[in-house]
């Protein structure tokens, strides 16, 4: 039987039900569930010992056809995340409240399922962004991310001192709370909050997006995809050492020191999501957004 791996969101009581009952469906039709560990939880204890059970992270070692995500955005994130290099699709339903990347209503499940085992499903390809920290002229740290990556100021309520250099030629000097650089998937995200433009998934452009900046004339700038960016954190040691966090996602962390530099560009990977049309992103702009609602 092929795999079909299941993540769930924790703390979610109506996947008591949906599991079982899904794991039956994907085995009626010659599939394997392959569960991580919170989906198990769901489970009668008597009965996972029934099911082939692996950490989030491990899922990838079964080589699943298919990732069925039972969550919200954040879980599709960080699963994204982790299936980006292998290109496996993934089914993602909303159990979120927003849920703007998990678009499968629950109670469309089954039908985009059925969709998928004919090939009739639309195969929604969304750039991701890879970011490598460097320190001392050394690569420390690399990370991929689905939505974006935040340089931000830590817990004391003072802004950092940020440059940006962009494909070798200097942008901007300026201080802020931070700076955000987002994919277009991720320009519904932080940086819609922080006034950024809305970019359409197939844009092919990254969106850098100053966080509360000290300067009224610096605005988002939309740049092209296949540009090259530099982050630089200034200041000197005693005004900014520790207090630049870079996340990824909104879920990794990392801290940041006076003179790191944050090398940005599209990733080589992208994140595969199953569709039933092509038009979910502006349904969803409708629904979840209210956009273009008087």
């Amino acid at each position: 039987m092929q795999p079909i791996a299941i993540v769930s969101k924790p703390q979610k009581e109506e996947l008591r039900t949906l599991i079982p009952e899904l794991a039956g469906w994907l085995r009626a039709r010659s599939f394997e569930p392959v569960l991580d560990s919170e989906s198990a939880s769901y489970l009668p204890p008597a009965d996972v010992a029934n099911f082939r059970v692996l950490d989030r992270e491990e899922l990838p070692k079964c080589d699943p056809v298919l990732v069925i995500v039972l969550g919200g955005d954040g879980t599709l994130l960080s699963v994204g995340r982790i299936f980006a290099q292998y290109a496996t699709p993934i089914l993602s339903v909303n159990l979120g409240s927003l849920g703007f990347l998990t678009e499968v209503r629950l109670a469309d499940l089954y039908q985009t399922l059925e969709g998928w085992c004919q090939d009739c499903c639309f195969i929604d390809a969304r750039t991701m962004l890879h970011g490598e920290v460097w320190r001392a002229n050394q690569c420390v740290q690399t990370f991929e991310a689905v939505n974006d990556m935040v340089l931000s100021k830590g817990a004391i309520a003072r802004m950092g001192e940020f440059s940006i250099e962009l494909d070798g030629k200097l942008a901007a000097n300026f201080r802020a709370d931070g700076v955000i650089v987002s994919t277009p998937t991720g320009s519904t995200a932080y940086t819609l909050a922080a006034n950024g433009p809305i970019l359409v998934p197939g844009v092919d452009a990254l969106v850098i997006t100053p966080i509360c900046p000290h300067l009224l004339t610096l605005r988002p700038m939309v740049i092209p995809g296949d540009s090259s960016l530099i982050l630089r954190i200034g200041g000197s040691r005693t005004s900014t050492s520790g207090q630049i966090l870079l996340t990824v996602d909104g879920q990794q962390a990392i801290d940041l020191e006076t003179a790191d530099e944050l090398r940005c560009r599209r990733s080589e990977y992208t994140i595969r999501l199953i569709r039933l049309g092509e038009n979910g992103f502006f349904d969803a702009l409708r629904s979840k957004l209210k956009w273009g609602e008087r």
